[in-house]
């Protein structure tokens, strides 16, 4: 690239991370509540540029949470050389009855303008998330293979442990009747959430959001076998709130020459912060070396 298509590109990106630094800022203003939103740094989506790479690292945070989620993943990629965005998904960062109006076409939508503040700079790009960020991450994959060069799963919510999840669709069309009848005293629109990171993740989850997700990972479930992206499955062997057969039940309809698993050895769902992140972020690291070594070759 010459200088000129450097500068170029340069101030394309810089003009479509103000767009979404703005609109961050203008929701959260918009939707702050006392004693319920984060600090703006937690929700702020950020861009970590090494100019001198190539290769850049889409990342997606979790359901309830925000961009600083996986501040410890961008800042370890940032290190190897990648550039990283986090992107701030709708109706996060923000407070959860901002997400509560929010729906799985707008989290696409989110995913889709981060995707193009990094190509706006980066010529190959990667997608990887955590929880409900690695069900978008594969989804996006799935659908945009040419996109992407690889996909990194962690902890993707194919399947959960707690039966209550099962129950999301019929408590919200009882809020949605409740709501058209004027009896919203009946409604049960939140659930209490217990957050590994509480300085992070709201404190109360949106039924609909529940449903929003599990609609997510149908989608991916049903289009995994169409994945033709090198991808990592990674999930803690443990997890409290996954079923531990999820990662195989994943790579099982994905080609197993393009796939990889990797348990990791922990009871926490949360494996992108503190010591066990290290071992996970390790695991990455190898499996983004070979993606990029093989397309060198």
């Amino acid at each position: 690239m010459n200088n000129e298509a450097q500068l170029n590109s340069d101030h394309s990106c810089e003009n479509l991370l103000n767009n979404e630094v703005k609109l961050f800022e203008e929701e959260y203003s918009l939707h702050y509540i006392e004693g319920e939103s984060k600090p703006k740094n937690i929700g702020k989506p950020y861009f970590l540029h090494n100019p001198e790479s190539v290769a850049g690292v889409l990342l997606i945070h979790g359901l309830m949470a925000a961009p600083y989620e996986l501040r410890e993943l961008a800042d370890f990629l940032y290190s190897k050389g990648y550039s990283v965005y986090a992107i701030r998904l709708a109706g996060h960062g923000t407070s959860p009855y901002d997400l509560s109006k929010r729906r799985l076409n707008e989290w696409v939508k989110s995913v889709d303008s981060g995707y193009e503040i990094l190509k706006s700079c980066c010529e190959n790009v990667s997608i990887g998330g955590f929880s409900a960020g690695a069900g978008l991450a594969l989804l996006n994959a799935i659908e945009k293979p040419e996109a992407y060069d690889a996909v990194i799963s962690i902890s993707a919510p194919l399947q959960f442990k707690s039966s209550a999840f099962g129950f999301a669709e019929v408590v919200n069309f009882w809020n949605t009747w409740m709501n058209k009848i004027g009896l919203q005293i009946f409604c049960k629109e939140f659930v209490k959430n217990k957050p590994d990171n509480p300085h992070i993740n709201y404190f109360k989850c949106p039924v609909q959001s529940v449903v929003q997700l599990k609609k997510l990972m149908n989608n991916v479930y049903q289009a995994l076998p169409n994945l033709n992206v090198p991808s990592i499955i990674m999930q803690a062997k443990n997890d409290p709130l996954l079923h531990k057969r999820n990662t195989q039940i994943i790579c099982s309809r994905i080609s197993k020459k393009k796939s990889f698993y990797k348990d990791i050895d922990s009871y926490k769902h949360g494996i992108v912060n503190g010591e066990i992140a290290k071992g996970v972020f390790d695991e990455i690291a190898k499996f983004l070396n070979l993606v990029y070594l093989s397309k060198r070759k």
